[in-house]
């Protein structure tokens, strides 16, 4: 056998017990970080309608934004039954998109549950109860062939 016996051999062909130098740097070696990637408009959109179908939204509609504002891609309108109803809708959405890694998730009227907004990015999200969505009427804000000129009062 050659000088330095087996260890020395193991050691070699990197099956061996690391040195303190190998040890010191593997211990300080930073982890690889967890891609930061934004699902695109339609994933998240496609996450959120099918979030909203599992919770029983009622009378759900999909509004394309491009090329309208540079607010999102897309405008999501839905209703819950109650406020009770529109909360746990909210919920299961928000849980769903941060499953599938939407970062930076923000919520707007959760305490009252009248109107919850979910901004998710490229996807704005409005649940409802039906009086209040009566009453802001968005889908006639922002959907296609809307009249560009305002009455006066």
């Amino acid at each position: 056998m050659s000088p330095g016996g087996a260890g020395a051999l193991a050691a070699a062909k990197g099956k061996g017990p690391l040195s303190t130098p190998a040890l010191s740097r593997a211990a300080s070696r930073v982890p690889d970080a967890v891609s930061q990637v934004r699902p695109d408009a339609e994933e998240t959109l496609r996450v959120v309608l099918a979030s909203l179908d599992d919770a029983k939204a009622e009378d759900t509609i999909t509004i394309d934004l491009h090329g309208k504002t540079s607010i999102g891609d897309y405008m999501v309108v839905t209703c819950g039954r109650s406020n009770r109803h529109v909360g746990s809708v909210a919920d299961h959405v928000l849980e769903d998109l941060k499953d599938a890694g939407v970062p930076g998730l923000r919520v707007e009227g959760k305490p009252q549950c009248d109107w919850v907004l979910i901004d998710a990015g490229d996807v704005i999200v409005h649940v409802f109860r039906p009086e209040v969505r009566a009453f802001y009427n968005l889908e006639k804000m922002w959907a296609p062939g809307r009249p560009s000129t305002r009455r006066a009062s």
